[in-house]
């Protein structure tokens, strides 16, 4: 097994649906919190991510959820709130969402049953999301909501959670089903399938979806890669030489961080003649939980949290699709493959090689756009510890700004061996770029509430 290799605990198929809803904390965390509204929208998102990792979504699939989610959550969340400002206009094709009917209702509950709603139609594992969903209600009629509120409010999410889903419908990802796979051919620097798996080329249409806050997927394109060339001097062949040599004298500090920002949800298990996958956390799954950490820290209400949850899952998105864009377009060789037909065969990144093209990173594209929208929403110099990946057998990590951890993550692809220089650095500059314009364009606070 590969230092990076963690089996997860599948803890919803072992504990009661409301157990569940309370969401695993590591050992060495807070003492229980207050089940207050902001917590209870913690507690969805790690919900939704852990049956993101159940079914095994690739990390461009599981943005999209993460995106639709936190839009249903936040577009009710808001509503009452004085100086809140809706997303409608504010991203591609999204229109007002539709106001409360009459009577009393429970906008939390409201807010939270629209987000678990949307992910329990992007996702595969439904039975998981009703339960969790049911847990929710009754942990707000446990607070003392009658049974009229409690149906009003249900009724409310469901009809956000409508309204987002046929929205979502129009952004073509059903159409890119069918669209062609990734041809692969033995054009000399063009990406062909890794070990051990040898898996086909994920999502290779994803740059075709409808994008979020960029006009187009092309928006933000980076610099090109270095042109395939296999002369020792070469420009590329010197960033393949520096990702085997790397690899051959990592520190144990380096080791760590490599396996902290693994997050490959198709890592494969290979023990004699028989071969698994082992079910682990997406990049964005990683960066939606240091929201919550982030949230915590800074006490945030309910639609505060909100806030910047749907913020950088904007940014992991668009960062995804534009990302996605750019690895189709160079298809770009990994670097295992270049080291093992060029330099040693038997070379083996610490990290397992996912299946798509190398140009640029996606590590450092969503990173840093998430990076950037966190430090517009908390501030440059929230210091934090990040246990996301405690429950994976893995130590807590501490950062003095998102920005560090943006650039850690980064970083992490060339120690892994997965990444070549120039695409960690030009994903870094894309990630930046994105976050950025979500910065600029997207705006869930008026002035004066957004510096409270």
């Amino acid at each position: 097994m590969r230092p990076s290799s963690r089996l997860l605990a599948l803890a919803l198929a072992a504990v009661p649906a409301v157990q569940a809803l309370q969401g695993c904390r590591p050992a060495q965390a807070d003492a229980p919190r207050a089940r207050t509204d902001a917590e209870l929208l913690h507690d969805a998102v790690k919900q939704l991510t852990d049956v993101i990792v159940y079914d095994i979504f690739s990390p461009p699939q599981a943005s999209r959820v993460y995106a639709y989610s936190t839009v249903a959550a936040y577009e009710v969340l808001r509503q009452g709130q004085p100086g809140y400002r809706t997303l409608a206009g504010q991203l591609n094709g999204l229109t007002p969402v539709p106001a409360p009917d009459s009577g009393e209702v429970s906008l939390p509950l409201a807010g939270v049953h629209a987000f678990m709603s949307v992910g329990r139609a992007l996702t595969f594992s439904r039975a998981r999301m009703d339960s969790l969903r049911a847990a929710l209600d009754d942990a707000y009629r446990a607070r003392g909501l009658s049974a009229p509120v409690v149906a009003r409010s249900v009724a409310y999410g469901e009809k956000v959670a409508e309204h987002v889903l046929a929205w979502a419908g129009q952004d073509r990802f059903k159409q890119s089903r069918g669209y062609p796979k990734f041809s692969v051919t033995a054009a000399a620097g063009r990406w062909v399938p890794t070990p051990p798996a040898y898996m086909d080329a994920v999502e290779p249409n994803w740059g075709m979806l409808r994008t979020f806050v960029m006009d187009t997927a092309t928006r933000f394109r980076p610099l090109p890669p270095h042109p395939y060339d296999t002369a020792a001097a070469s420009p590329f062949m010197r960033e393949a030489r520096e990702v085997h040599d790397v690899r051959l004298a990592l520190t144990p500090e380096q080791k760590e961080i490599t396996a902290f920002w693994d997050c490959n949800p198709y890592v494969m298990q290979v023990q004699g003649h028989t071969m698994f996958a082992l079910k682990k956390m997406t990049p964005g799954g990683h960066w939606m939980s240091i929201v919550g950490i982030a949230s915590r820290k800074a006490d945030a209400d309910a639609p505060r949290a909100a806030s910047a949850y749907v913020r950088t899952a904007l940014a992991l998105a668009d960062g995804f699709i534009a990302g996605w864009e750019e690895k189709y377009r160079s298809a770009v060789v990994r670097p295992e493959t270049v080291i093992n037909q060029l330099i040693d065969e038997r070379w083996e990144p610490l990290l397992q090689t996912p299946p798509f093209p190398e140009y640029t990173s996606g590590h450092s594209v969503i990173s840093t756009a998430a990076a950037e929208v966190l430090t517009d929403e908390y501030g440059d110099g929230f210091a934090y510890a990040d246990s996301t990946e405690v429950e994976y057998g893995l130590p807590v990590r501490s950062f003095t700004s998102f920005r560090q951890a943006a650039a850690e993550a980064a970083i992490s692809r060339l120690y892994g061996g997965i990444h070549y220089r120039r695409a960690i650095e030009q994903g870094a500059v894309q990630g930046k770029q994105i976050g950025e314009l979500v910065v600029a364009k997207v705006k869930t606070r008026e002035a004066a509430v957004a510096t409270r």
